[in-house]
């Protein structure tokens, strides 16, 4: 059964576009012109991740996700425009899990919906063993496992090699804490930083490898003329 996805968007041009890209990927589609019409499809249909503009008439973006956040879990990517940052953050912090700013990258829109969908069923599939002791550290989408020397992204598998688990567990065992180069040479290599330029190639690896855009990166930051640092996602 394919995934069922939920557009709630009042600009029709907008809503087609990106209903042909998801059906062309195998997606189950359903169209809301506001959130309004979003909820009653979602009380109606099993939905697995709904797309959700800002600004509508009748009942907005914002209102909308407040109310699908009483009942349910499912992901919610807010669409926005540039000019509308703060509606991004507080998107996020009422319950949205990710955000697209139009107009989107039509790649980069299915990539965050597939990973959104993998994190969610990861998620849930956790969730279901909950009498198994996770060991490990967990931050926003990425999941590192310290038993079995594994990342998940976004509920994707992810092959580090022995250094990147290394400089990945250093950073997301202090989530928000900036690591200079020499620091992070000196507590992964357990030698005097003699070559901390390899840190950045390391680095460099890491972002292709975590990040949907590794231009625009949402875990691994530089924090310029100082270090690098994973952000304290919740």
């Amino acid at each position: 059964m394919s995934d069922r996805v939920l557009i709630v968007e009042d600009e029709k041009e907008i809503a087609n576009a990106i209903e042909i890209y998801l059906k062309n990927q195998g997606y189950t589609v359903f169209k809301a012109l506001n959130g309004k019409e979003g909820l009653d499809i979602i009380e109606k249909e099993t939905i697995d991740l709904a797309l959700v503009d800002v600004m509508m008439p009748i009942m907005d973006g914002i209102t909308m996700i407040m109310k699908v956040r009483e009942t349910y879990d499912f992901p919610i990517i807010v669409l926005s425009a540039k000019s509308e940052d703060i509606d991004k953050i507080t998107g996020l912090n009422i319950g949205a899990d990710d955000y697209v700013t139009k107009p989107f990258v039509p790649m980069e829109l299915l990539a965050r919906v597939a990973a959104q969908l993998r994190r969610y069923k990861r998620f849930m599939e956790l969730a279901s063993k909950k009498e198994e002791v996770f060991s490990g550290y967990q931050v926003g989408g990425l999941e590192l496992n310290l038993d079995t020397k594994e990342l998940y992204v976004d509920g994707e598998l992810v092959r580090l090699t022995p250094i990147e688990f290394q400089i990945m567990e250093l950073l997301m065992k202090h989530p928000g804490k900036v690591f200079s180069t020499d620091m992070i040479y000196e507590l992964v290599w357990k030698e005097d930083a003699i070559n901390s330029e390899t840190v950045m190639v390391h680095v460099r690896n890491l972002r292709e490898k975590i990040e949907i855009n590794p231009k625009q990166p949402k875990y691994l930051k530089v924090v310029w003329g100082i270090g690098y640092k994973i952000e304290n996602i919740k």
